[in-house]
C-alpha cells in the first residue's frame, strides 16, 4: 500500500516543496557563470551510474555552456520514496531515470513531472529524439490517458517464454508451443512418462504483492488481449474474454498438477520445470551458475503462450519491464532545454545505446533494436538477447494509473490468485476482481 498513501499526501507535498523551493535560490534561471546546471539521477546500478556519467562528460565537451551532474539516487527504502521526498523538499534533480509508466502516473498527477509533448520548451525536442532514435512504435505505448507523453523510454525489457528444448525432445514433442492447447499437450506428455518434472514452477504466483503480476499475469494478458490496456487512467478497460481464457489457462494447468507455487530453487535451470517466464537480466547469472545452458540448443526463447484461437497470431504482445526518463516541474526554463538537449545528444547515435547495452545488458528502447546495424555484432556475441530486441516494438509498459499498486494488489487478491488455486471459477475470480477494482477506482 505504500504506492498508495504517498500518493495522498504528495500533492500537498510538492506544493510545500515548490514554496521551499522559491525561498531557497537566488538563481532562478539556473545559471551560474555564463553555464547552465542540470543535474541527473541515475538508477540505483553502478553500471548504469558508470554510462551516465561517460555521456555527461562526452556532452559537456561539446557543449561547453551546460554542465551536467549525474549522482546515483538513493534506493532506501525505495528510488521511489526518495524521489517523493526529494519533490516534497525542493531538492528535486532537473532530471532522472528509473521510472516506469506506472509510478510517472503519480507524479504526472501531482504536476511534479513535465509533459513533454506539450511543453514549449520540450515538445520540438521530444520529436526529435523519437525521430532519430527510431521509437515511434515504443513510445507509443507509453502515451497517457490525458494526452501527455511524461516519459521517454530509455530501455524495455520484454518478458518472454523460455523452454527447455531438451526436456521437450525428451518428451517427443518437435515444436515449442505457442497456444494453450499446446502446453497442456506437454503437461499431458509428463503425466505420462510419471515425471517429477511440471510445465511451469512459479514460487511467487500465490504471491499477493502488487509488482509479481508483471511477471505472470500480464505477459499472458498481453498476449491473450493483443496489447488491450488493463486500465487507462481512472477507467478499468481490462478485456474480459482474454483476461477469463488466461485465468482458466493457469487454472487448468494447476489442477493438472503442473504449475507448482511451491518454494522451488532455479526450477527451469535444473529441469524442475519445462518453461518459465524470463528476463533479459537473467543470463549474467546463468554465464557463472549454469554455463552448460545455451540458447538454441537445450533452451529457447519465444513470446508468450496465447489461446487456441490466436493460434495464427502475429506479433505476439507481452509485458515489458521498461523504464525511462522524466524532466521535473521545479526546472527552469534554462534548464528544460538544457535537459532535452543533453537526451537528443545521447539518443541521436545508435552507438550511444550499444555502450548502454553493453555496459547494463538492458535493452534500449528502440524499435530497430534487432535490425539496426550497429547492434550486429552485439546479437552475434550474445544470440540469446535478440529474440528481447525484435520484441521491442511488441512490449506493453505498466498501467497507466497512479494507484497500480492498490490495483495490482486486488488483482492477485481477488482474481488471479484464487483463479490459479481452484478456489473460484475462472469467470467468478474475474467478475469479482473487477468489482474490487471498480471499486477502488
Amino acid at each position: 500500500m505504500f504506492a498508495k498513501k504517498a500518493l495522498v499526501g504528495l500533492s500537498l507535498l510538492v506544493a510545500a516543496g515548490t514554496l521551499a523551493a522559491c525561498g531557497g535560490s537566488s538563481d532562478k534561471s539556473g545559471t551560474a557563470n555564463g553555464k547552465t546546471e542540470i543535474t541527473f539521477w541515475a538508477a540505483p546500478n553502478p553500471t548504469q551510474v558508470k554510462y551516465w556519467k561517460q555521456m555527461a562528460s562526452d556532452f559537456e565537451k561539446a557543449n561547453k555552456d551546460i554542465t551536467v551532474k549525474v549522482t546515483q539516487m538513493k534506493e532506501s527504502p525505495s528510488s521511489e520514496a526518495t524521489i517523493q521526498s526529494a519533490i516534497a523538499s525542493g531538492t528535486a534533480p532537473t532530471m532522472s531515470e528509473n521510472i516506469t509508466r506506472s509510478f510517472a502516473a503519480q507524479l504526472a498527477q501531482s504536476k511534479a513531472i513535465v509533459s513533454l509533448n506539450k511543453d514549449a520548451e520540450t515538445k520540438s525536442a521530444l520529436t526529435s529524439i523519437v525521430d532519430s532514435r527510431d521509437m515511434a512504435k515504443t513510445i507509443d505505448g507509453w502515451k497517457f490517458s490525458d494526452g501527455g507523453q511524461y516519459v521517454v523510454p530509455l530501455y524495455s525489457n520484454p518478458m518472454l517464454f523460455g523452454w527447455r528444448l531438451d526436456m521437450l525432445k525428451d518428451l517427443g514433442i518437435k515444436s515449442v508451443p505457442k497456444t494453450y492447447s499446446d502446453v497442456m499437450n506437454v503437461a499431458k506428455a509428463l503425466k505420462a512418462k510419471n515425471s517429477k518434472s511440471v510445465v511451469w514452477a512459479l514460487p511467487t504466483g500465490a504471491d499477493p504483492t502488487a509488482w509479481q503480476r508483471w511477471f505472470d499475469f500480464f505477459p499472458l494478458y498481453d498476449a491473450a488481449s493483443d496489447g488491450q490496456a488493463f486500465v487507462t487512467g481512472k477507467k478499468l478497460v481490462a478485456d474480459s474474454k482474454a483476461g477469463k481464457e488466461v485465468f482458466d489457462f493457469v487454472q487448468e494447468l494447476h489442477q493438472s498438477g503442473n504449475l507448482l507455487t511451491s518454494k522451488a530453487t532455479d526450477p527451469f535451470e535444473t529441469k524442475l520445470a519445462v518453461m518459465n517466464i524470463i528476463g533479459s537480466w537473467t543470463f549474467p547469472n546463468w554465464k557463472e551458475k549454469y554455463p552448460d545452458l545455451e540458447y538454441g540448443k537445450n533452451y529457447t526463447l519465444t513470446a508468450p503462450v496465447v489461446p487456441d484461437s490466436m493460434k495464427d497470431a502475429k506479433n505476439v504482445k507481452t509485458y515489458a519491464d521498461a523504464k525511462g526518463i522524466v524532466v521535473y516541474a521545479k526546472a527552469t526554463t534554462a534548464q528544460k532545454k538544457a535537459a532535452m538537449k543533453f537526451m537528443q545528444f545521447v539518443f541521436k547515435d545508435a552507438k550511444n545505446d550499444l555502450s548502454f547495452l553493453k555496459t547494463t545488458s538492458l535493452l534500449p528502447a528502440r524499435d530497430d533494436a534487432a535490425t539496426n546495424k550497429e547492434f550486429t555484432s552485439y546479437f552475434e556475441a550474445n544470440p540469446y538477447m535478440k529474440p528481447y530486441a525484435e520484441n521491442v516494438p511488441n512490449a506493453i509498459p505498466a498501467m497507466d494509473n497512479a494507484d497500480y499498486n492498490d490495483i495490482q494488489e486486488k488483482l492477485g487478491k481477488d482474481g488471479w490468485i484464487p483463479a490459479l488455486k481452484g478456489e473460484k471459477s475462472p469467470a467468478k475470480a474475474w467478475s469479482d476482481m473487477i468489482a474490487s477494482i471498480k471499486g477502488s477506482l
